[in-house]
């Protein structure tokens, strides 16, 4: 198998983290998809990364379509519940951490433009979802050690990789000290071997 991601990306470190954990071995090609050429290298027809291509040369793309692929396919390091309802309610919070991502993307990607021309309005309403979706998070963490259940699990994988892209990329957000149960989540997190081997760039 191969990764095609990129090093900063939070979706591609989703699945480079569960590739870790489940001790998958995989290739990975860095590639960055706002270049010209990434038409050419990234072969998903929406142009995003992570695509993970398989040994028979199809592929799959969207990060949580590979990491419920991927947690299938090795039973080491089971990372998603077998119950229906429980695994509804990991795959809800990794779709919250991936909504907050989806809106601090898009104000990123608005700073990019030039001052006068950045929809100051749209930025506020996407901080907005920011805000709450920290805030859900926080609420379904609560005092416990993990995101859901007992047990380390996607839901914490998404949620790590979400905190560690705000922490890169708006490093003025203060949700560690709104949210102390997320910053000590997210601590925690960094001492796995995972999380440490697939830290972004700083660039």
């Amino acid at each position: 198998m191969k990764l095609i991601a990129s090093l900063t990306s939070p979706f591609a470190r989703k699945v480079r983290v569960v590739l870790l954990e489940k001790k998958i071995e995989c290739q990975l090609e860095v590639a960055n998809p706002w270049l010209p050429e990434a038409s050419q290298q990234v072969p998903n027809p929406l142009g995003k990364v992570p695509v993970l291509v398989l040994d028979d040369g199809s592929v799959l793309y969207d990060s949580r379509v590979i990491v419920d692929y991927l947690d299938h396919i090795s039973p080491v390091s089971r990372l998603l519940p077998k119950e229906t309802r429980p695994l509804a309610v990991v795959k809800r919070i990794e779709a919250l951490a991936d909504g907050v991502l989806d809106a601090a993307i898009n104000i990123f990607l608005e700073y990019k433009r030039p001052a006068g021309e950045r929809n100051t309005a749209w930025m506020q309403r996407q901080m907005e979802k920011v805000v709450r979706g920290l805030e859900a998070l926080a609420q379904d963490l609560g005092d416990k050690n993990w995101m859901y259940g007992t047990s380390y699990s996607l839901a914490d994988i998404a949620v790590g990789c979400a905190l560690g892209w705000l922490k890169l990329r708006f490093p003025d957000l203060t949700w560690p000290q709104d949210h102390p149960n997320l910053a000590a989540l997210y601590e925690k997190l960094g001492q796995r071997s995972s999380f440490a081997d697939t830290l972004p760039p700083s660039s």
